[in-house]
């Protein structure tokens, strides 16, 4: 029973304390991080709606969010990004919200996805984040080196005649299907602050890019377990301790 009620949501948490610092350094490379937020929303809508349907929460938003960061190059391409953004944001946070107040169902899973109550992760998705975070990890890897010469050389693709597409694209659909996987665990603003604090600090302080990746995932894993102690201690929702103590830090290191 021990096992089932902390540890089991421990390592789940840990393994995205690792994978969403990473994540994140990307997404404040290429100015993104509006993005991750919007992604969270989305997840928790489509995991809203997946439940009343009657089908698996994590399906729902795993395939929600993945049809945004699909969608995300057109809708950006006529709008701009950040205000595609913004609108996916706003549009996943409303239907999330009034699912929760308006269909009993999806009342208890609403509170948990925007509280961030991570001890309701199971063997199940503790299984997904350890198999997809390696996935992810190693797909992240494979499409770095394009990723910074598409930030560092805008124009090398195009001089080269090669499409930057596929990369892009590659890269928006790895962030949405790891920022739904993270909201059912940790919650949307757990997810987020995991995803954006940690980055920023470290490219304050950080030398190079690795250094960067190293001291962000160094900060996250550090605020995900003293705010794993802490929630548990007192017996408050995990989110909103990780995302005090992580903005805590931040004035603090900043």
């Amino acid at each position: 029973m021990w096992n089932e009620l902390f540890l089991l949501p421990f390592l789940t948490g840990l393994g995205l304390a690792v994978l969403l610092p990473v994540l994140g350094c990307y997404l404040r490379l290429r100015d993104e991080w509006l993005a991750a937020l919007a992604y969270a929303n989305v997840a928790a809508a489509g995991a809203l709606l997946a439940l009343i349907g009657g089908l698996p929460p994590a399906a729902g938003g795993a395939a929600a969010a993945a049809l945004a960061g699909a969608g995300k190059r057109l809708v950006a391409r006529r709008l701009g990004g950040a205000a595609s953004y913004a609108l996916l944001l706003l549009g996943g946070w409303s239907v999330a919200v009034l699912l929760a107040a308006n269909q009993p169902l999806a009342e208890r899973l609403g509170h948990a996805l925007f509280d961030g109550q991570l001890y309701f992760a199971d063997a199940s998705l503790l299984w997904l984040v350890g198999l997809g975070g390696g996935a992810a990890l190693l797909a992240l890897r494979r499409l770095s080196p394009r990723l910074l010469l598409a930030h560092l050389y805008p124009d090398l693709f195009r001089l080269r005649g090669l499409p930057a597409w596929p990369t892009q694209a590659g890269f928006d659909l790895l962030a949405a299907l790891v920022l739904a996987v993270a909201t059912l665990s940790l919650g949307v603003m757990g997810a987020f602050a995991l995803i954006y604090i940690p980055p920023w600090l470290a490219f304050r302080r950080a030398a190079n890019w690795r250094a960067g990746l190293r001291r962000a995932v160094l900060i996250g894993v550090l605020a995900y377990v003293g705010a794993f102690a802490l929630a548990l201690g007192f017996d408050q929702p995990f989110g909103p301790v990780l995302a005090i103590l992580l903005v805590g830090l931040g004035l603090l290191i900043a």
